[in-house]
């Protein structure tokens, strides 16, 4: 038996959710899960760093140190939930908190103090997870579909993974092939905004950190207009492989189209059509990827209204969330966290080029040591 600890905080900046993962000889198993949600001036502050501003270097270096400690908190928890002590768990895997992502520029920044979370937690550490991709002529992202083919893949049935966080990416899973043949290429990408600009949006006019179940929505009418000029966007129509963040989807994005629309839509028209565009975007790329079942996960799975549009467009295909697989949909993110921590201590490769772009298989993150003795 081998624990590891997977954190993640995504784009959508609103909670660190941390899973217990136990691996058998018969496969995984999740001990426990928790999610903390993020002090509302560490998240303003991490808004903040998505743009350059003064003194940034310092405090980005400061959130980093506060990010660890809320990451330690829900170690803290998760080892109290599970029964667990420091030295029964092999490895923590943290992604950190993304602020600039340009793998076309040859790098990305996950904010992170990955030494002071091992000397909090008394855990080794696995941090950076992404670099080694980029460095590797990759996107650095998406990593989850890895781990969505280990658990979710399917002997005779083309999967759909798709994780609805901040940003919305697509895994794409081949039916597994006859033993002895080569594995088919499991194929992922980022497909756009996923909550991001939802919630953004939702915040700046109701005050309320999301739109809960696409309530607010509802209420609001699709501006085709709008919508096909939001979808003009270049990216939608890149090839694959591809990934994006919140420096490229962002309120400034949202509003450059704005200003050109005539009236000015309501502000529930515009939260209505921002819907439109996260679903509409996912619905396109599954179809494109022929897939025969889609299974969502991140928060995105809890908006009913967003799941209801997703599965009007893509009907007759299933669509449900991974709670059918028999993991939380939002514990899968940070599920994929302790399994990369687990291929970074046994020395094995966890990126896949034929998602990442990357020039071949490479041991993703850098290692931070508990201090001496505590393991």
């Amino acid at each position: 038996m081998a624990c590891y600890i997977g954190l993640m905080s995504g784009t959508s900046i609103d909670a660190v959710d941390g899973v217990v993962l136990e691996f058998t000889q018969a496969g995984g198993c999740t001990r426990a899960f928790a999610s903390h949600p993020f002090d509302p001036a560490l998240r303003a502050e991490l808004e903040a760093l998505q743009s350059p501003g003064p003194d940034e270097l310092a405090r980005a270096a400061l959130a980093a140190n506060r990010l660890a400690d809320a990451y330690a908190d829900v170690v803290a928890d998760l080892l109290r939930r599970a029964g667990l002590n420091p030295a029964d768990v092999a490895a923590v895997g943290a992604h950190g908190q993304t602020v600039r992502h340009r793998p076309d520029l040859g790098y990305t920044i996950q904010l992170l103090n990955a030494p002071r979370l091992a000397e909090r937690c008394g855990i080794a550490v696995v941090a950076d997870l992404r670099s080694a991709d980029i460095a590797a002529g990759g996107q650095g992202a998406p990593l989850v579909p890895a781990f969505h083919a280990q658990v979710f893949g399917h002997a005779s049935e083309r999967r759909g993974i798709v994780n609805i966080g901040g940003i919305a990416n697509l895994t794409v899973l081949p039916a597994t092939v006859a033993a002895g043949a080569a594995p088919p290429a499991v194929l992922g990408y980022d497909t756009g905004p996923g909550n991001t600009l939802l919630d953004a949006w939702c915040r700046r006019h109701t005050g309320a950190a999301f739109d809960r179940d696409g309530d607010w929505a509802r209420q609001g009418q699709t501006g085709a207009a709008l919508l096909a000029a939001w979808l003009e966007d270049p990216y939608f129509s890149l090839p694959a492989p591809k990934s994006t963040g919140r420096d490229h989807f962002n309120l400034e994005w949202l509003q450059a189209a704005l200003h050109r629309a005539a009236p000015p839509p309501r502000p529930q028209d515009v939260q209505a059509t921002l819907l439109e565009l996260t679903a509409s975007t996912i619905a396109q790329a599954c179809r494109q990827a022929a897939v025969q079942r889609v299974f969502i996960c991140g928060g995105g799975a809890h908006n009913g209204r967003l799941m209801g549009r997703l599965r009007q467009l893509l009907a007759p295909i299933l669509v449900e969330s991974t709670a059918a697989l028999g993991i939380d949909p939002l514990a899968v993110e940070a599920c994929a966290f302790a399994w990369l921590a687990a291929r970074r201590h046994a020395r094995l490769p966890g990126n896949l080029p034929s998602v990442t772009g990357a020039r071949g298989e490479r041991i993703l993150g850098v290692l931070a040591e508990p201090p001496p003795g505590a393991q």
